[in-house]
């Protein structure tokens, strides 16, 4: 035997108490996480992703350190592992899910006129 478990096995006998607490920390942990840490979560590989969003896979890499891209390339980076992308705005009063991403494809840059 390797000495290797799933976590599973190692908590099932915890008191109840314990593996709810456990089981607490587990979802708070997958509410905040970065796109590398999703993607290992998710079992992928930067390579598999790449495959998938027919790129080379130094453009995963470098996608997974980015502090700020584009929604569409978030979202085709969310689908490529199975998800689907949803923006919400959290306000005092309630939250607003915002769908004007949800469709929009690959849109030609919009001209600015000059400024003067």
């Amino acid at each position: 035997m390797t000495g290797h478990h799933p976590f599973s096995e190692l908590t099932k006998d915890f008191p109840l108490e314990r593996q709810a607490r456990i089981a607490e920390k587990v979802r708070l942990l997958k509410q905040d996480m970065v796109l590398a840490e999703l993607r290992k979560a998710r079992q992928q590989s930067q390579a598999e992703l790449a495959a998938r969003l027919q790129v080379h896979q130094p453009a995963i890499a470098k996608m997974e350190r980015r502090t700020d891209m584009y929604v569409s390339n978030l979202r085709r980076f969310i689908e490529a592992m199975g998800g689907t992308l949803e923006i919400v705005a959290h306000f005092p009063e309630g939250s607003v899910t915002i769908t004007n991403f949800s469709e929009v494809e690959t849109a030609e840059p919009t001209e600015h006129p000059a400024r003067g």
